[in-house]
């Protein structure tokens, strides 16, 4: 606020897979297999496209920080928009748990999105992630972080060593 720029941050949940189980029991009864990975790869791709519709809207539309964006295909799957959609438990934010905090900020549940005892969403073709705008956002991987990282993010998480090794282990750099 005190440096006069306007910026943003927030997050979004889609899905495509509400009602889907159905559909997919009938077709595994049918033993047809082929039509079950149809339809789980048809609603993997509706949540992933109006995840990408929504972040288009977010910055032309709703945020309306970049109004005249008009970027073509090539241009949008190299990130050349303003900002970033990072997805958490990826490699910008691996630690799947930060689901929960953005979950209920959303209300995902809600809509019919919830969280599984190990942060994987449900129905399982959801997308859910984080809106930063500013224009020098990039994407970045989080490397290897020692013992004593780990016990200061357990610390400002009010979670145990225990708990974040056990959503971190491909990030730590000892066992």
């Amino acid at each position: 606020k005190e440096a006069g720029i306007t910026d943003y941050c927030g997050g979004f949940a889609t899905t495509a897979g509400i009602g889907i189980e159905k559909w997919k029991e009938k077709f595994r009864s049918e033993h047809n297999d082929y039509k079950v990975i149809m339809l789980e790869a048809l609603a993997d791709r509706l949540s992933e496209a109006f995840a990408e519709l929504l972040h288009e809207k977010v910055r032309k539309e709703y945020w309306g920080y970049v109004p005249n964006e008009n970027l073509s295909k090539e241009e949008l799957l190299k990130v050349k928009y303003q900002g970033i959609r990072p997805a958490l438990g990826y490699p910008a934010c691996p630690e799947h748990s930060e689901k929960e905090n953005l979950f209920n900020l959303l209300k995902a549940e809600e809509v019919g999105i919830i969280l599984t005892e190990h942060f994987a969403m449900y129905p399982n073709a959801s997308v859910s992630g984080e809106y930063f705008v500013h224009p020098d956002s990039r994407y970045f991987g989080l490397e290897r972080i020692s013992k004593d990282q780990v016990e200061d993010y357990a610390k400002r998480k009010g979670k145990s060593v225990e708990f974040i090794e056990k959503f971190l282990p491909a990030n730590m750099n000892y066992k």
